[in-house]
This record gives C-alpha cells, sequence and structure tokens, in this order.
C-alpha cells in the first residue's frame, strides 16, 4: 500500500483492521453476478475506507415498499439514485463504493461518466466465485430480507451469466480489479485497497 496515498487512521474499524483513508477520495464500483460475493467485499471495503456503500438492491427494495409499480423500470430507476447519491458523497469530498451487479454496458457507462464529471478516480472491482457449486450453495442459502424482492435463484444467476456482456466500449478504458471470492474477504479487499493504493 502506498504510503503517499493513505494513512492508517485509528481507531481501527469495526472488524478491526486499520481503517486507511485516500489522499483524495475514490469511487470504488462493484460489478458481478448475483450471489458471487460482491456485497460481502464491498460491506468491507467501506469499512476499511470509512466510507459509505451505496446499494442498488436496497433502493429498488424501497421503491416497491413506497408503492411503485413492479411493472415500472424500477431496476433502472434504482441505478439512477445510486448515482445521484454517489455524486452527493464524492462532491462532499469522500470516497463511496457502489454495489450493483453492473451487468450491461450502459450501467457501467454511468459510472464512468461520473467519474469523469467529478473528476474523482474510478476503479471497478469485478467479484467472481471460480466455484459454480459454491456461489450455488451461497445463493441459495443467503436471506437478504428486501420488502418487495423475491430471493434470487440459481435460474436468476444462470439468466443474468447469460446476459453479461464482456468489458468492451468505454467502461473498458477505465481501471478493472477482477477478484475471485474464493478467497477470503480480507484478502480481496486488501488487494483492492493495495491496487487504489499504486
Amino acid at each position: 500500500m502506498s504510503s503517499s496515498a493513505y494513512g492508517a487512521v485509528p481507531p481501527t474499524s469495526g472488524r478491526g483492521r486499520p481503517v486507511v483513508v485516500p489522499a483524495a477520495p475514490v469511487l470504488v464500483v462493484m460489478a458481478g453476478l448475483p450471489g458471487a460475493g460482491k456485497s460481502a467485499v464491498a460491506d468491507v471495503l467501506g469499512d476499511r475506507l470509512g466510507a459509505p456503500v451505496v446499494s442498488v438492491d436496497p433502493i429498488e427494495s424501497a421503491m416497491l415498499v413506497a408503492g411503485v409499480h413492479p411493472g415500472q423500470p424500477t431496476g433502472l430507476a434504482a441505478y439512477v439514485v445510486a448515482e445521484g447519491m454517489a455524486e452527493a458523497v464524492l462532491q462532499a469530498g469522500a470516497s463511496v463504493v457502489v454495489d450493483a451487479v453492473n451487468a450491461v454496458e450502459p450501467a457501467r457507462a454511468q459510472w464512468s461518466a461520473l467519474s469523469a464529471r467529478t473528476g474523482v478516480p474510478l476503479l471497478f472491482v469485478e467479484v467472481v466465485c471460480s466455484d459454480e457449486s459454491v456461489h450455488r450453495s451461497r445463493l441459495e442459502a443467503r436471506h437478504r430480507g428486501l420488502p418487495g424482492m423475491r430471493e434470487l435463484g440459481w435460474a436468476d444467476v444462470l439468466r443474468s451469466r447469460s446476459e453479461y456482456e464482456e468489458w468492451a466500449g468505454e467502461s473498458a478504458a477505465w481501471p478493472r480489479l477482477p477478484v475471485d471470492s474464493m478467497r477470503p474477504v480480507s484478502d480481496l479487499v486488501d488487494e483492492v485497497l493495495m491496487r487504489l493504493g499504486a
């Protein structure tokens, strides 16, 4: 980790690791299939950075609870709301972690546009789970408890996989760090922090 980019800030995070504060705000955007482990990495990363995590799914859940008809494009709307929230954090001079699938180029392009608009460096962190059986068992064991949203099954992951686009176009020009959630989350977060400090 670059000592010029980060400094340890007491007290430690809730997980016992030192909080590291970037010398300037950073925008970290998660990507990957449902159940791959994005939220686990995002939560610990946000904790270590002392940064809020803006998660798309709870935003969509709130819209549904508020009475927005599920036939409306609530998923797209949740991305737009998340973008607005992330931009407000960045404009306040803080870092932010965005937790979303970001499976297609238009979704990824909105974050690169946000980075360009605010002048804040962007890093995509693409989380994969290299063991399909582990991925499936994790997905089937989780319970997110998001009102208005059903728990996803393996068929949803397969559908998302078929729709997941290669990194091309505008978003391919931005830094991206692929990580495998078969490794410990703490190791993955350390790798992200090292990349941010490079």
